[in-house]
């Protein structure tokens, strides 16, 4: 009987020693965004794994979830999509926003108010609509589809490679530049002549752009070379327009008009300021980490955007595009105006539809490194990553925000010293060119 017993225990020993051996447990294939198996072969490793190594270690940081987010990677030159880093991993997208079509309400909206305040707009009475235009960054996207949205609408634009020049002009006083031209508003059987005074990128000396104290002084210099011929104030964003309402426009009584709805912007309507867009920070916050949290839960990359998750959150059609071609989820524009203000006064407030808490127990946390290009950006600031901050906690994910200088991609990258202590990135660049400046540390 003893014997026996002996030999019962040995057995059980060794099978406890095979499980818990390092070497002896089959690897397992990796799952896509959609749950598909994949079956492609592991490289050999030699090498023996540590006793406390974690989970996210056994996926090489290349194979790691990425979210691309509000700089979109392209060329800064020609707007072309930077398709080898959207496609840098199976589970690899963009989030953003329908550039085009918020920059065409932004043109929309500025030339409404013009028609609807006609007789008080002109404020020489010369006949000329004349309006000013703060450039965010003359190699982003975003801005160049505004400058051209505004211009579009205006009658302003002119063709450039078969597209309207987004170039900053300088000063325009005479209506002699090449890169913009005078446009025309009907009211009342009246024409009016509209023509862009001035526009320059907002850059300040360190480098960084959409510079909202760079667009404050450059009112002030503008006001006083054209005092009143400037009718419209005109800016890339709301950091930039906020700075130039209350450096002069506020005081001036000229409607000033930026883009982001950001809660200042928002309130300051009230006070004279025309409009702003709401680019649905909510729902583009809760898409940047909710592409990350289904690669991570290895299910299909629109549970909780197009169809529901167990939790109930889902995205109605209104609000956002997927286009599959550009691997970029891009959330729907809305103008925010005298009319409907009052509703978007705390820009950091979830969308309702996904603010349902994920159970624990079947989304355990994740840990993500995510980055901000400028820390002193206002929109990203002070509405976005307030929202990434609420969404991290509903979707179970431990967020690490660096926030860079808005100068150079250095002062980010050395800051993901080890990437492997994470389990997915969230990347927001300096410059859209630069996306080979991260993607090379996660091919290391």
């Amino acid at each position: 009987m003893k014997k026996m017993l002996s030999v019962a225990l040995a057995c059980s020993m060794a099978v406890t020693l095979a499980a818990c051996g390092g070497g002896s447990k089959p690897t397992e294939a990796p799952t896509t965004a959609a749950g598909k198996t994949d079956t492609t072969a592991a490289p050999a490793d030699n090498t023996t794994a540590a006793p406390a190594e974690t989970e996210a270690a056994k996926v090489e940081n290349k194979d790691k979830p990425l979210v691309w987010f509000n700089r979109q990677p392209s060329s800064s030159a020609t707007g072309a999509l930077d398709m080898t880093a959207l496609n840098f991993n199976e589970d690899t997208y963009y989030v953003g926003f329908d550039a085009n079509q918020g920059a065409e309400l932004q043109g929309t909206m500025v030339k409404d108010y013009i028609e609807k305040n006609i007789d008080t707009i002109d404020r020489n009475g010369d006949g000329i609509i004349g309006y000013v235009l703060a450039i965010g960054d003359i190699g982003h996207n975003d801005s160049i589809a505004r400058t051209r949205g505004v211009r579009r609408a205006l009658g302003t634009g002119v063709d450039k490679d078969g597209n309207i020049n987004s170039e900053p002009i300088g000063t325009n006083t005479e209506g002699k530049a090449t890169a913009v031209q005078d446009g025309t508003i009907e009211v009342g059987g009246k024409t009016y002549t509209v023509r862009e005074l001035a526009s320059q990128e907002m850059k300040n000396s360190a480098g960084a752009t959409w510079d909202a104290a760079t667009a404050g002084n450059g009112i002030g210099t503008w006001s006083s070379s054209f005092g009143d011929q400037i009718d419209i104030v005109v800016s890339n964003n709301d950091g930039m327009g906020m700075s130039m309402f209350n450096a002069w426009s506020k005081d001036n009584n000229v409607p000033t008009f930026g883009y982001d709805a950001n809660s200042d912007a928002v309130a300051a309507i009230a006070e004279g300021y025309g409009g702003t867009i709401s680019q649905h920070a909510d729902v583009q916050a809760y898409l940047t980490l909710r592409v990350l949290r289904n690669a991570l839960d290895g299910v299909d990359v629109n549970t909780g955007i197009s169809t529901a998750d167990d939790a109930g959150n889902v995205l109605s059609d209104d609000v956002f595009i997927y286009k599959a071609d550009e691997r970029s989820y891009y959330a729907l524009n809305v103008a925010v105006t005298a009319d409907n203000y009052q509703d978007f006064t705390d820009s950091t407030m979830t969308y309702a539809p996904v603010s349902n808490q994920l159970d624990e127990a079947a989304h355990p946390t994740k840990s993500v490194w995510l980055n901000i290009y400028n820390s002193s950006d206002n929109f990203l600031g002070s509405t976005y990553q307030p929202l990434l901050q609420k969404y991290d906690k509903l979707l179970n994910l431990k967020v690490d925000y660096i926030g860079g200088d808005g100068q150079t991609e250095s002062n980010i990258t050395n800051r993901l010293g080890n990437p492997s202590q994470y389990d997915a990135f969230a990347i927001n660049m300096v410059k859209t060119d630069n996306a080979a400046s991260y993607t090379s540390l996660l091919n290391q």
